[in-house]
């Protein structure tokens, strides 16, 4: 399995793009704005996205991407492309986006037997597989409701927190699976450690208790995903001391990379 990291940035500036990653050539996690840097021939390949929650950084393409790619899915028979989320995830992309006001309703487009979007609701713990790769939903503890996410094919899996506070169901469940990789997001500073908590995001000191729960004896590269662009040095350096003990394989995800499981 290959993943292509399009976007992994907390926000937007000059080469930052938000929350996207392409698994293969089909299937995208998060539709943050890094999906606007495909190809669009390669953009109209994608069939399934699962997004990890509703926030603005993690959808933002996802409207524009239908857009520019309905006509030629639509000429050459492509069928819908299939949204995978929680049902309150859901219901937020149907009221305050896929609304007819802020943007036309792609499950009636062009017909509702016929329509771009097809929405799969799932529940943590649910797994989706094409046969060649396997998905499977994971604890969050967001200010909204969230999900992470685990991908594996014939390598190890592939984990993805998705932005997320302590989170103890994650660890059980992920200390269960052939880990490859993890990306794990570390939105503030701990300058902003108590705006990190309120808004159920980890700092480099809750990062650093989280990466506790990794069973002794575990060794994978764990890549920090989710920064802000002006406090990225900052936060990078604050994990490095805080985990100088510890010595995990720590390292700062960059849009453009590509790993293979």
């Amino acid at each position: 399995m290959k993943v292509q990291v399009l976007g992994c940035s907390g926000a937007i500036a000059h080469g930052c793009r938000t929350t996207a990653f392409l698994l293969d050539d089909d299937v995208l996690v998060d539709a943050g704005t890094g999906v606007g840097d495909l190809p669009l021939d390669l953009m109209a390949g994608i069939d399934h996205v699962f997004i990890t929650h509703a926030h603005l950084d993690h959808v933002a393409a996802l409207p524009l991407m239908l857009d520019a790619v309905a006509s030629g899915r639509l000429a050459r028979g492509a069928g819908a492309i299939h949204v995978h989320a929680l049902p309150e995830t859901i219901q937020a992309l149907r009221t305050h986006l896929f609304n007819g006001l802020i943007w036309p309703d792609f499950t009636g487009i062009p017909s509702t037997g016929n329509p771009l979007l097809v929405f799969e609701p799932l529940q943590v713990g649910d797994t989706w597989t094409d046969g060649r790769k396997t998905v499977e939903a994971l604890p969050a503890v967001h200010s909204v409701p969230a999900v992470g996410y685990a991908a594996w094919g014939q390598g190890g899996a592939w984990v993805f927190s998705g932005d997320t506070g302590r989170n103890p169901a994650f660890w059980a469940r992920v200390n269960q699976l052939p880990v490859a990789q993890l990306v794990i997001e570390t939105a503030f500073s701990d300058r902003e450690a108590d705006l990190a908590r309120r808004s159920q995001h980890l700092a480099p000191g809750t990062l650093s208790e989280e990466l506790a729960s990794i069973p002794p004896g575990a060794r994978y590269p764990v890549c920090i995903t989710h920064t802000k662009p002006a406090e990225t040095e900052l936060i990078m350096a604050e994990i490095l001391r805080l985990d100088a003990a510890s010595r995990h394989d720590i390292r700062w995800l960059q849009a453009g990379e590509t790993f293979e499981f």
